[in-house]
């Protein structure tokens, strides 16, 4: 509508921030399958563990001259086994993965669409889209990439560490002192990782962002010949992302050689003492193998924990993304849960002193000063004024998309403040100023708000505001698409489409929002004789363009500036109101131009 303002938020520029309190819950979808892969990971880590033990005992019966017997054979056995086990034990981690996106977007949606309508006023939607299809995904890696795998990581780590210290506690002491720098310098750097990928991802939603603009306005894009400005602006998004991508990629590189030296140090001390000690025959070389065993065991579960704190780091700055939406309040949370029942009697719209200014960063502009008007159940009341008097504003505040700043709005003689959203919705049926079309078929649109509607319904409906041929001009019949925002349909026909759309809920309050401006003199004539008969018996609040849509309402309310001027019939207001006589003069506003 022509009278919103959008909020501004701004935010650090590393993002919002989530703790690993708040992802936690996001992990546990499915705790069957959940227990299953960590009891996986606990077997896998059983035969690891076995391995070493087996081959130090292979080597030593070789040494020994003794019987190698079934040892060989039951060694192959293990290592098989225990691939086979880490093999399921990745498909159910995957799985599990799956699950824990699939509920992540289920409540990040959920959270997006109750949002209240100034949140969408102050956001792009792209950004939006990003923190469902890009975020939700890196949670997936905090599983895949280790978490779980970590569980049996600390137990093989816990296995080979005592299995060294039964060895050799001097081998042991030495390689845990050169991992623990190693380990020290890395928890130095997660931080940094966590922060790098949470601005990666905002980088990335501004990127969607601009995208999604371009794209929804393509042809206004081409027509101004702004093509190369709009190429040129995404590619300096994409650069933004690409920066701040390959700011992750510098930190994370920073774990690769910091945990590669101290293996390769580890394996080089041990080496060497270990000769050493072999040599002096303080240890058998049998065990000197076994102990190298266990080194690169126990290096693996240090590299599935180093993998598991970078994914956790990463799946934070994504999940604090993702918490930002799921933090903000719905618009039901503050709603009373009291259904919504006409009064008999009552008026079935009634404006009481409404002041309303759209919320902003910026000093908020009134748009509607004082109004008041009642609109009797079953009349018709028509809304004129010139472009910005705050016509459009009453709706929304009728429909509750905003409260009043001061005042009340009364439908059915409650305040809408004192009854549920769902209920007051479910009384209104509203033809927006822009008439939007969904994405998908005639059918779908149809029945957005009459889910149950026959065929034969929806076909009523249609001859109804005439476009009954739209349907028999293709061979789809009502599967036929609409295309994206219904870019397929000429403006009066996405006009008339959602006035079908309203006529189908059959609801007792009718708001049509200059329903007839992009319409031809034929086709408003037809879809005047269907608004008659659907009136009958409804309350119906129009604005609109066209004198010849108002000269029959009952009641007729002229705004300016947000005010009230006057109210009456067309003959009282063409004695009584200038600003209607000049309105009426000019047939309310200039024709619209055709939109057939």
């Amino acid at each position: 509508m022509s009278e919103r303002r959008g909020m501004l938020r701004r935010r650090g520029d590393d993002g919002p921030r989530a703790s690993v309190r708040e992802l936690l819950p996001y992990l546990f979808p499915k705790k069957g399958l959940l227990a299953g892969a960590i009891a996986l990971s606990v077997l896998g880590a059983a035969f690891a563990l076995a391995q070493p033990l087996m081959a130090q005992e292979l080597i030593a019966r070789v040494e020994q001259s003794r019987p190698l017997e079934w040892l060989p054979w039951l060694l192959l056995a293990v290592v098989v086994i225990g691939a086979v086990v880490d093999g399921f034990q990745h498909f159910l981690l995957q799985v599990l993965g799956e699950h824990v996106v699939l509920r992540t977007r289920r409540t990040l949606v959920g959270s997006m669409l109750r949002l209240p309508i100034a949140e969408f006023d102050a956001r792009r939607v792209g950004d939006l889209v990003s923190r469902v299809g890009s975020d939700t995904t890196l949670l997936r890696a905090v599983l895949t990439q280790g978490l779980v795998e970590s569980i049996g990581g600390v137990l093989t780590l816990v296995g080979a560490v005592i299995a060294m210290l039964i060895i050799d506690p001097l081998l042991l002491g030495l390689t845990v002192l050169v991992l623990a720098v190693a380990i020290g310098a890395m928890l130095v750097v997660m931080p940094l990782l966590t922060r790098a990928s949470g601005a990666a991802q905002e980088q990335v939603g501004h990127l969607t962002s601009a995208l999604e603009r371009a794209i929804s306005a393509v042809r206004t894009v081409r027509a101004a010949g702004a093509t190369a400005r709009e190429v040129d602006g995404i590619g300096e998004r994409a650069g933004d992302a690409f920066r701040a991508g390959v700011r992750v990629a510098r930190i994370s590189a920073l774990v690769v050689p910091i945990f590669g030296i101290a293996v390769q140090l580890a394996f080089l001390v041990v080496l060497g003492v270990g000769g050493l000690r072999v040599a002096t025959g303080e240890i058998a070389i049998s065990q000197l193998v076994g102990f190298l065993l266990f080194l690169f065991l126990m290096i693996m579960p240090l590299g599935q924990l180093a993998g598991a704190i970078s994914a956790v780091s990463v799946a934070l700055g994504a999940l604090g993304r993702i918490q930002e939406i799921v933090r903000l309040p719905s618009e039901a949370d503050a709603d009373a849960r009291v259904a919504l029942e006409p009064r008999a009697g009552a008026p079935m719209v009634a404006f009481e002193g409404v002041t309303f200014a759209y919320p902003s960063a910026d000093e908020p502009r009134t748009v509607l000063e004082d109004v008041s008007f009642e609109v009797p159940a079953g009349s018709r009341t028509a809304l004129v004024g010139p472009s910005g008097a705050g016509k459009s504003t009453t709706f929304a505040l009728v429909e509750r998309f905003y409260d009043a700043t001061a005042g009340r709005v009364v439908v059915g003689g409650s305040d809408v403040r004192d009854v549920d959203r769902e209920s007051l919705r479910s009384l209104i049926g509203y033809v927006e100023q822009d008439a939007p079309a969904l994405a998908g078929s005639l059918r779908e649109n149809l029945q957005l708000g009459a889910p149950d509607a026959t065929d034969e319904r929806l076909l009523e409906a249609l001859d109804a505001v005439n476009l009954g041929d739209l349907v028999r001009r293709s061979q789809q019949g009502l599967d036929a698409e609409v295309g994206e925002a219904g870019v397929l349909l000429s403006g009066g026909e996405r006009q008339r489409l959602a006035i079908a759309r309203a006529l189908l809920a059959a609801t007792p309050v009718l708001l049509l929002d200059e329903s007839t401006a992009n319409l031809d003199a034929r086709n408003e004539a037809s879809l005047k004789a269907a608004l008659d008969v659907a009136s009958e018996g409804r309350t119906t609040l129009v604005i609109a363009h066209r004198l010849a849509t108002v000269v029959d309402a009952d009641q007729i309310v002229v705004l300016d500036g947000g005010r009230v001027l006057a109210r009456g019939t067309h003959e009282e207001l063409l004695d009584a109101s200038p600003l209607y006589r000049e309105l009426a003069a000019h047939q309310l506003l200039a024709p619209a131009a055709v939109a057939e």
